[in-house]
């Protein structure tokens, strides 16, 4: 629906008197309030810390991985060094046999070739009873060195065996212990970058948490400042109100007109609650949200809003930008975000978490983000 202005109006006697005063006092106020929701240093410092989250959050990604390849390996190496304790434990066993082998062996032989008992080859001969019986007895003799001479060779293989497979196992150890000296070395760095990352985070909040205080304090600056310009301003009874001009009228298409706004008065009361801090969900002086702030300004004059920016947009009448007027709704940011219009280019609200309710200018980012107003008629 599409408005056009129609002819001023002039009022004069009490109610207008109350509109001019409050036409001034809201120019004064716009002279020092006005706390824009884009801080440039906090939304430079939030872009900054989600940076350093997005790399924390690889870097969390990269330990993870790196502890288990270090986990693994180590439990690899572990192994390792088991096999080789044990392997060790076959070695000198293996040479310890070996060793008893080889003297059995050389006993053996001293006795059969030195001797002259019956194991001796003299004495096999000799008491040999017939040719048989000496083939028999020869053959006994070389199977009893035969079979120590088997021994020795399967000690001395067993050996060999052990002491190949030692030799592997030191060079298994050395390598995956290298392996292990390279991940660790990995988990460390990627740990160290990660505990800098974290402490640049905390610092990065740190500077947003101060620039936040700071710009509360400017909005808390700024709202003791209005209130006190309102307060002055109301309180003069004697202002020269010839020709005081209240403010368009708006007529639809069919030729209908939209009667000026009866609420004007709500912005007296939004403004005692300039610096309480914004609350999502919040809709009382504790703490309030930007439809919350709304809603429960208009009930103080009787008036059921819902607790919905996007449920308060269709309520009252569609009015231009040209014809806004002390207590119209002005919503930004796709419906996202409605504040009430209080003259002179300027609306109270409450903007988001960190700020309080203050006034700001319909420029900068709410002239490029804002939807349209509405303005209430009736309870």
């Amino acid at each position: 629906m599409t408005y056009r202005p129609l002819p001023v109006r002039l009022l004069r006697g009490p109610v207008s008197r109350q509109a001019l005063v409050l036409v001034i006092a809201l120019v004064a106020a716009s002279v020092v309030a006005g706390v824009a929701v884009g801080d440039p240093g906090v939304d430079a410092k939030r872009a900054q810390a989600q940076a350093v989250l997005g790399q924390i959050n690889r870097l969390d990604a990269s330990l993870e991985r790196a502890r288990t390849q270090y986990e693994s390996s180590t439990h690899k190496l572990h192994t390792i060094q088991h096999s080789l304790a044990i392997n060790k434990v076959g070695l000198r066993a293996a040479r310890a046999n070996l060793v008893a082998s080889q003297r059995t062996l050389m006993q053996r032989l001293r006795v059969i070739y030195t001797t002259r008992d019956d194991q001796s080859t003299l004495g096999v001969m000799l008491g040999a009873k017939s040719i048989s019986d000496l083939v028999t007895r020869i053959e006994a003799v070389q199977n009893v060195s035969s079979q120590d001479v088997a021994v020795m060779h399967q000690v001395i293989g067993f050996k060999r065996a052990v002491t190949r497979h030692e030799h592997a196992l030191v060079r298994a150890n050395r390598a995956q212990t290298a392996l292990v000296q390279r991940r660790a070395a990995a988990k460390n760095r990627i740990e160290s970058e990660l505990s800098h990352q974290n402490r640049l985070l905390s610092s990065i909040k740190g500077q947003i948490a101060q620039l936040l205080a700071q710009a509360r304090a400017r909005a808390l600056a700024s709202a003791a400042a209005a209130r006190a310009t309102y307060n002055t301003a109301s309180a003069s009874s004697n202002l020269a109100l010839s020709g005081a001009v209240v403010g368009p009228t708006a007529v639809t298409p069919d030729g209908t007109v939209a009667p000026p706004s009866p609420y004007g008065g709500v912005v007296g009361i939004a403004m005692r609650y300039l610096g309480v801090p914004y609350v999502w969900g919040g809709a009382s002086p504790s703490g309030f949200d930007c439809s919350g702030l709304v809603m429960y300004v208009y009930a103080q004059v009787g008036v059921s809003l819902p607790h919905y920016t996007g449920a308060q947009w269709n309520v009252g009448v569609p009015v231009s930008r040209s014809d806004l007027q002390p207590g119209d709704l002005v919503f930004f940011d796709g419906l996202g975000h409605v504040g009430i219009y209080i003259g002179g280019g300027q609306f109270i609200h409450a903007p988001h978490t960190g700020t309080v309710v203050q006034i700001s200018s319909l420029t900068g980012w709410y002239a490029d983000t804002y939807v349209g107003a509405r303005r209430i008629l009736g309870g």
